[in-house]
């Protein structure tokens, strides 16, 4: 059947039966119509998304639950293009009425006007339903998670087993969240896709002090798509970890800043190359000219012993999607090879600015922000090396057990603390190391990884950019720089 022919004059009587407790096949109809009247007035592209969230987090600092933080959100973003430019407008009321009016509203921005009154609005005729949370039975997930009582059941259970390991405890803290998402996109293209995400993170962070000396050190887990996360959480093995980093870290001597070879741990190590690097081959920094990779596809920008991926189809990993914030299915992209870049990280309107293909890597924190270029599971690849090859060939330097946090500069000039450093001699660890901070410039480190691990390791991250907080994995191998500069005493 032909898509049904409305006057806008008719628009402000119409009434929809949407399902207010899903986004399900009965959003169509409403959805449909106001992506026709968009294009009646001129819009060249129009997007909606659609969200519903349940989150909670936990906190158990020491031995009581100091926060219980719930949260019910729902609401809907709404981009037009026109030409080149778009603009983008949130609401939080999904009624017709209010879809409408957030609609206007974003049509005014791009200099558009309402049809007339006896101007005929033809329905966008979208596709079947892609409903990826009925297809892999992600509608009973949120039901099967674990309850507030279990929540603070398992963190009291947790710190306890952290002041059973550790010594000289200050402060013990256990932190857990659950990140219940449904989306629906539905575009002008023909788009129609719905999903459900669950993500969920615990961890640790364990102070501890005797004198002067002082220690921090935290460890955290995340993963998606596993309503029995929590549960499965091995608490004591963890706490085990973390107390005896703590320990060592408690007297360890502070480094000396010079310029070293180091080996960075597998996992969260991968922090440097994801903020350092990562972030410039994504779209926005060519939009913005603050990536010195802009003009590099196809060249060398890295040492020809690494090669990196971004995807978002790893099972569990935190930045694993079914679909982008687009509705775009996820992919794995190529981002570098044996040295050589090979592709970017693009979403819808970096790649109508750009040129460049999209990548299923269209994300935003929630509705209130439009979709931009992010990474999903960003990893260097594992190579042909043994862990213990990297050690041998460094006679002295220093071994980044645990990274910290840091800051990136516009165009790749980072620094890092590392929270948990040892000093190499001869290719083997003697000393533990504290206060330790990588200093480099992305192009210029890129080029000094000569030596790759086969012991691939992900880690859960937490990634701010234009589209607000998104949850990414990081990750890499053992890998070796011959050279960098470490900021110390």
């Amino acid at each position: 059947m032909p898509p049904t022919l409305l006057l806008s004059k008719e628009l402000p009587t119409l009434e929809y039966q949407s399902t207010s407790s899903s986004f399900d096949e009965s959003w169509r109809a409403p959805l449909s119509t106001l992506l026709g009247l968009g294009r009646a007035a001129g819009a060249d592209f129009i997007e909606f998304f659609l969200e519903r969230v349940n989150y909670i987090s936990c906190l158990a600092e020491d031995d009581a639950i100091t926060s219980i933080s719930p949260r019910l959100t729902s609401g809907a973003g709404i981009r037009v293009f026109r030409g080149k430019s778009d603009c983008y407008v949130s609401t939080n009321d999904l009624s017709f009425s209010g879809l409408k009016a957030a609609l206007e509203k974003a049509l005014s921005i791009q200099g558009l006007e309402l049809p007339t009154p006896n101007a005929f609005i033809p329905e966008t005729n979208l596709e079947l339903l892609r409903d990826y949370a009925t297809a892999k039975g992600k509608d009973t997930w949120l039901s099967g998670c674990s309850s507030m009582a279990e929540m603070g059941e398992v963190l009291l259970d947790a710190n306890g087993a952290l002041q059973r390991k550790a010594s000289h405890v200050q402060s013990r803290r256990a932190v857990y969240f659950r990140d219940w998402q449904e989306v629906l996109v539905a575009a002008s293209d023909g788009t129609f896709a719905r999903d459900i995400r669950l993500t969920q993170s615990v961890g640790y962070n364990l102070l501890c002090a005797d004198g002067d000396h002082r220690s921090s050190i935290g460890k955290r887990a995340g993963s998606t798509g596993n309503p029995e996360f929590l549960r499965a959480w091995d608490y004591n093995g963890t706490a085990e970890e973390v107390a005896e980093s703590a320990g060592k870290m408690l007297y360890a001597d502070y480094v000396e800043s010079g310029t070293y070879p180091i080996i960075m741990a597998n996992s969260f190590g991968g922090v440097i190359f994801h903020e350092a690097c990562g972030h410039l081959l994504e779209t926005t920094q060519i939009e913005r000219k603050t990536t010195p990779f802009a003009d590099k596809k196809g060249e060398k920008i890295a040492n020809e012993s690494l090669t990196a991926w971004d995807e978002g189809l790893s099972d569990n990993a935190f930045g694993t999607i079914d679909m982008d914030d687009e509705g775009m299915p996820a992919q794995r992209t190529l981002l570098i090879e044996n040295g050589i870049l090979k592709n970017f990280i693009a979403d819808r309107a970096g790649s109508q600015l750009t040129g460049h293909p999209r990548t299923g890597s269209g994300r935003r924190q929630n509705y209130a922000y439009a979709a931009a270029s992010r990474m999903r599971n960003t990893y260097i690849a594992p190579g042909d090396y043994e862990v213990e090859d990297l050690f041998a060939s460094i006679d002295k330097g220093i071994y980044c057990k645990r990274m910290g946090g840091g800051s990136v500069g516009a165009t790749g000039e980072f620094n890092f603390g590392v929270d948990e450093a040892y000093l190499i001699e001869n290719g083997k660890l003697t000393k533990p190391l504290k206060g330790a901070i990588l200093i480099g410039e992305a192009k210029e480190i890129m080029n000094k990884i000569s030596m790759c691990s086969k012991d691939l390791g992900l880690a859960a991250g937490f990634c701010g950019s234009i589209s607000g907080s998104v949850y990414v994995t990081v990750g890499q191998p053992h890998i070796k720089v011959d050279s960098i500069t470490v900021g110390g005493r």
